[in-house]
């Protein structure tokens, strides 16, 4: 199957097969990566933007170091040194950084809906690096990239995510990509952040944190996204780790080779025990680690490239 999109917006938009497609892809990148020499000239020539205009440290650093292990330069936007201070909109930002010649522009904004907008009024490639509550895709491709590298496929297994649902980006890219590939997925934590209309998404809903973790296979912990909470979802930090923090003795409800995984910043000791997060059931290091190959695979496949021919650019 020919990979036929020039741009990274959704996992909602993307087919299964697609999905298939940046997975193998990834998997032949991470083993190069392996190699004593990781580079690969497959964007030599290019120029890649990170138009981060939000905090980013994993997800920005992912995309510069895979863009220089596929030979590309890297123009990293400082937003807080930018003309964006001075009132310049995002649509005048990103055409400048088009007319000096960027060959792709990755961009992590606030406000939903902002690499949809981009794509439209450009020219080159746009790959979404997260935006607002909306999306993240390579993060979802990322995740479920190494849950099939733990299980193999996952159609049938059980997927718990735990926590912030309501304004998590994360939880929604992982959503649409799971039960693509024919997960169960549960979705668990407060009623106030793990609304009953999330169901229409094809998942299941609980507010009973020892019914849904038991026999799961993967539980995924989300951090509470204050800044995206115009006011308190429940009474304090402490009554949401008392009822829904994950602990050694909550952890004892999963099945026994269950895998625990975090999108990452880790708030230890509210979502998850450190016990937990440096445990040898934990798998956050190598989501981080495999954050790389996907995003490679992103950006290699927006630039035209195909994923049976990374064989040839090693």
């Amino acid at each position: 199957m020919t990979w036929n999109r020039r741009h990274l917006l959704t996992i909602e938009e993307l087919s299964l097969a697609e999905i298939e497609q940046v997975h193998a892809t990834a998997a032949a990148f991470k083993t190069i990566l392996k190699r004593s020499v990781k580079k690969v000239p497959a964007l030599r020539g290019k120029t890649i933007v990170n138009l981060f205009l939000e905090p980013s440290t994993r997800t920005r650093m992912a995309f510069d170091m895979a863009a220089k292990r596929l030979s590309a330069d890297v123009i990293s936007f400082d937003a807080a040194s930018s003309s964006t201070t001075k009132g310049e909109t995002l649509r005048d930002t990103a055409e400048n950084i088009q007319a000096l010649n960027a060959d792709m522009i990755v961009i992590r904004h606030a406000a939903a809906g902002s690499p949809l907008f981009l794509s439209k009024i450009l020219d080159i490639p746009v790959v979404n690096a997260g935006d607002g509550a909306h999306e993240h895709p390579t993060q979802g491709l990322l995740d479920t990239f190494t849950m099939k590298e733990r299980l193999g496929a996952m159609k049938g297994r059980k997927v718990v995510i735990l926590g912030d649902i309501l304004f998590s980006r994360v939880a929604r890219s992982n959503i649409h990509a799971l039960t693509k590939m024919g997960a169960n997925v549960t979705l668990v934590g407060p009623s106030t952040l793990v609304p009953q209309w999330f169901t229409e998404l094809g998942v299941a809903v609980s507010h009973d944190l020892k019914s849904a973790l038991a026999d799961a296979e993967v539980v995924m912990l989300l951090r509470i996204q204050h800044e995206r909470q115009a006011s308190s979802h429940f009474p304090s930090l402490g009554e949401y780790t008392s009822m829904f923090g994950l602990n050694k003795t909550r952890a004892s409800w999963l099945n026994p080779k269950a895998i625990i995984m975090h999108p990452g910043p880790i708030n230890r000791g509210v979502e998850i025990d450190s016990e937990l997060a440096d445990g040898e059931r934990s798998v956050i290091l190598e989501q981080v680690s495999n954050g790389l190959a996907v995003r490679m695979a992103a950006l290699y496949l927006c630039a035209g490239g195909q994923p049976e021919h990374v064989t040839v650019v090693e």
